[in-house]
Order: structure tokens, then sequence, then C-alpha cells
């Protein structure tokens, strides 16, 4: 099944700690809470420095998509990142302690959660056309500019405008992406089998 959404649609729902507030763009499989999904995958806005909240079981993967980043230091796991660089995925345990430090103003990121032992996501930054294989779940967002994707499940091409995005599961979906102009840059998301043989 496939599904369209926009990012300025999305409903904002605040944290707890009220150090910014999260809109998800997807959860599945659908009905799944915080302790029950395969995957999720959302936006968070970031107000202040803080911690952030563990998942236990999951992987993580965050991209900047605006703002001038966060400064993320995980003493108990022995490693710390700089999410300064827009566009360039950074994956790691939801099961780390990690700390999260502004390094200017408001910092918008692009998360992906995946059920460790479930499902394995691929995060990549998109800017040509290209044929993408199929996979059974994943999503695609237009981050900057216009796209034109054509999926080997329908006849019809759809355009992306920046901002807007699909996301699909439970029917593969393989996808041919041309970006429609200058500058412009493309979220892929693709979900596989994480169990091992």
């Amino acid at each position: 099944m496939l599904h369209r959404f926009a990012l300025a649609e999305l409903p904002a729902t605040p944290w707890k700690n009220g150090g910014g507030s999260t809109r998800e763009i997807a959860c599945c499989p659908p009905g799944a809470d915080l302790h029950s999904f395969d995957w999720r995958v959302s936006i968070a806005t970031i107000d202040r420095s803080g911690p952030f909240s563990v998942f236990a079981g999951v992987d993580r993967c965050i991209v900047l998509l605006a703002g001038d980043g966060v400064a993320l230091h995980a003493p108990q796991a022995g490693w710390q990142h700089r999410l300064d660089s827009p566009l360039q995925p950074f994956a790691f345990s939801g099961d780390d302690a990690v700390d999260c430090t502004l390094l200017g103003g408001t910092s918008t990121d692009f998360n992906v959660m995946t059920r460790r032992g479930t499902l394995c996501a691929d995060v990549q930054a998109l800017h040509a056309p290209a044929l993408l294989p199929a996979t059974p779940q994943g999503l695609l967002l237009a981050v900057r500019g216009n796209w034109q994707v054509h999926s080997s499940a329908s006849a019809d091409a759809m355009a992306l405008a920046e901002g807007h995005g699909l996301w699909w599961h439970a029917m593969p979906h393989a996808w041919h992406i041309q970006p429609q102009s200058d500058g412009a840059q493309l979220l892929w998301v693709a979900l596989t089998d994480g169990r091992k043989a």
C-alpha cells in the first residue's frame, strides 16, 4: 500500500520534557505504538539541549534537515558525533544513553527507527536520476526541489514537491527517480528483512 504525505500537514506532538516536538510520518505495522513498532519515521524539532529517549532493541538513523545541528555524546557507549552537515545520515543504537547539545538555534532532523532483528534501514540522500531497487517497505521524501518518481507497481509517474513524500508497506516498490529542479535532494529509506539467515 502506498501513502502520500506533506510535512506541513503533519501534526506536531510536544515532548514531555519540553525540549522539542515530533511529527510522525509513518509507524508500522499500522496501529503500533512506541513499544511495538517494526519501523518508524519522523521529523524532530529540537529547541533545547537535553537527553534523547532510550529505545532498547532499536536501531536509529538521524539526518540533519535544517539548523546548525547538534552534538551527540554517548559516554557509556564511548562515542560522540557532531551532526552539523545537512543530509549526512548517522546511525547509532537506540540502546545508548545519548546527550544532545544544540550547536546553535533550533535543529530539525529526520529520524528512522527499526526494530533490531526485524528490519534493517538504509538511508541515503540522492541528487541525481537513479533506479532504486525494490524493497517491501520504504519511504521517499523530497527535501529540496521537485522530483518525478515512477514506481514499478504503477504505470503513472508521480510528482513530489519539496516537503512532500510517500511511503509504502506490504507491497514491494522499485523506483525510477528524476530531479526536476537544480539542487534537488531526495531522502530514500530502504527497509529490508533484518532477520539473520
